[in-house]
């Protein structure tokens, strides 16, 4: 329940509680770890499954190609992840409530005469000059106040909640990974000829992640990317040692530069271009710089997420903060100005993200603990002028875990950005936002709502593998009567036979596949491959 609370009296806090704190938050971030570790060993979204013996043909486009393709739309959207959790109220200053500010952050807080006046009401700091020039070009929008109810203060369950759109329950995919799902459902047998999106970093991050797959191109940094860039390939497989250990060292190396399918397409990309400005160094800079090239060079990916971190600022925020920041502004001015070169900067969309804000309040480490609502920045010539949308919270109002209240939903800017800057059908983006339906922001870009079709009215095969006393099955949901051919590989592409080649009526259909193979299966992983009403559709199944 919202309520009107006191501010805090700034103290020291008790040393014991400090410890368990502490703890938690470090096991948290321990678990965080673990996971990224454990996608990274898989080299995660890097490759797909090519079957040898089969027919690789066109598909019929799925309602979401389809909306791509009417909308005639290349643009491009970069998301910087601002990982850890930015505080907002040190990067967008609510200048028109500064006393308020100032009284709960008296040792952090930002002077007036060390801010930039955005608006008469709202600042940056100065350090964060070059966003100056950018929002004087008309080329960055700030929403306030995003969120979503109840916040969950955990780095890990939060982060999952902006990427898979779900706030009440877990959801396993994310919001692009649900997107790119529809638009290549045989991705696994068939995957474009370009990745989807390039994502560096945050390979522990759901939101390219379908049901089946990660449908990025992921890299843990921006040195494994850029020596993809630049070779083709991630390791050196020639300057090895003649010797036991050179011949296993060969042979994982070259394992990891087959599984990345995409690797030559980049290198392409990225070798007939070039950076036209200078970036200033910086872990953000490093990674924006490669992706404008692959952007310039024509990879062709409609989304790209870099990363930047950690905005966790516990403890003496001001240092760390300012060289977060600092990396921020200056890599934005200058990888528009490296697009605008080629004229391409008015075609992509950046956008930031953060798990989210941080508390009002300072705590008694010249720092601030995980909180609630923040500011979304959004930059690009696509915008067409800069301005603010929606709602400062209220600082004096806060919810019961003392937290500012958001005023805007976070799934409010996706919505829009699907909506209006890559212009898909309203049905399709009901689907890709897990039926539910949010407020359309005016974020400066608008398309005309596609009239052709009515994808409302698309009935698609719903299919999963599912599991009944250690048996193998694959369950169907048929929207209309069709013949419906099913055929099983196992994982080097070889065909293992027919699981069934029938006409299926309306409804669900359960098909046990050890029964309809009528051949031995060993233990192990497999790939079944769907062929109904001219479009393929596959997905990987383990035999026990």
């Amino acid at each position: 329940m919202n309520r009107n609370k006191p501010f805090p009296k700034q103290t020291k806090s008790d040393p014991s509680i400090d410890q368990d704190k502490k703890r938690m938050h470090d096991q948290e971030h321990s678990m965080w770890n673990r996971r990224s570790f454990i996608q990274a060993l898989g080299l995660a979204g890097g490759g797909s499954m090519m079957l040898g013996n089969a027919a690789i043909s066109a598909s019929s486009p799925s309602p979401l190609s389809v909306a791509l393709s009417q909308s005639e739309n290349d643009n491009i959207l970069v998301i910087v992840r601002l990982r850890g959790g930015n505080d907002g109220l040190n990067t967008i200053v609510p200048i028109y409530d500064y006393g308020t500010y100032a009284n709960l952050r008296p040792t952090i807080r930002h002077n007036l005469n060390d801010l930039i006046n955005l608006s008469p009401d709202f600042a940056i700091p100065d350090y964060m000059s070059n966003l100056e020039s950018v929002w004087g070009d008309g080329k960055m929008k700030v929403i306030h106040g995003v969120g979503y109810p109840d916040q969950n203060l955990s780095h890990f369950r939060s982060t999952d909640i902006w990427a898979s759109t779900a706030d009440t329950y877990v959801e396993p995919t994310g919001w692009w990974g649900r997107y790119f799902e529809d638009l290549y459902p045989d991705y696994i047998v068939n995957p474009p000829d370009i990745p989807p999106a390039v994502q560096i970093g945050s390979l522990g991050n759901l939101i390219f992640k379908g049901t089946e797959t990660n449908y990025a191109f992921s890299v843990a940094n921006p040195d494994i990317l850029q020596n993809v860039a630049e070779n083709g390939t991630i390791h050196d497989v020639v300057n090895l040692p003649e010797c036991v250990y050179g011949d296993k060292l060969l042979f994982m190396r070259s394992t990891a530069n087959t599984t990345f399918l995409y690797s030559q397409v980049i290198n392409d990309a990225y070798s007939s271009s070039n950076n036209d400005v200078n970036y200033t160094p910086g872990e953000l800079a490093n990674q924006l710089a490669i992706v404008a090239r692959m952007i310039k060079g024509g990879l062709g990916s409609k989304v790209y997420m870099v990363s930047l971190g950690s905005f966790d600022t516990h403890a003496e925020q001001p240092d760390s903060h300012q060289e977060l920041l600092e990396d921020l502004s200056n890599s934005i001015k200058s990888f528009y100005d490296d697009l605008a070169a080629t004229g391409m900067d008015d075609k992509v969309l950046s956008m930031t993200i953060s798990e989210f804000g941080r508390r009002p309040y300072e705590n008694g480490s010249e720092g601030t603990d995980h909180g609630a609502a923040s500011p979304v920045m959004l930059f690009g010539t696509g915008l067409n002028g800069s301005g603010f949308v929606g709602t400062h919270p209220d600082l004096s109002i806060w919810d019961d875990n003392d937290n500012l209240i958001p005023s805007t939903d976070f799934r409010d800017v996706y919505s829009s950005v699907l909506t209006d800057w890559f212009c898909l059908d309203p049905s399709v983006i009901d689907t890709i936002m897990l039926n539910e339906s949010y407020e359309n922001l005016d974020l400066g870009f608008s398309c005309e709502i596609l009239a052709q079709d009515d994808f409302s009215d698309f009935n698609r095969l719903a299919h999963a593998p599912i599991y009944k006393n250690d048996q193998p099955f694959i369950e169907l949901q048929m929207p209309n009567t069709a013949h419906v051919d099913i055929k099983l590989y196992d994982i080097l592409g070889k065909e293992i036979g027919t699981i069934a080649n029938e006409v299926l009526f309306p409804g669900r259909h359960t098909i046990n596949v050890k029964s309809n193979i009528k051949t031995r299966l060993g233990f192990g992983q497999y790939i079944y491959r769907i062929y109904v009403g001219g479009q393929f559709y596959s997905k990987s199944i383990i035999i026990r």
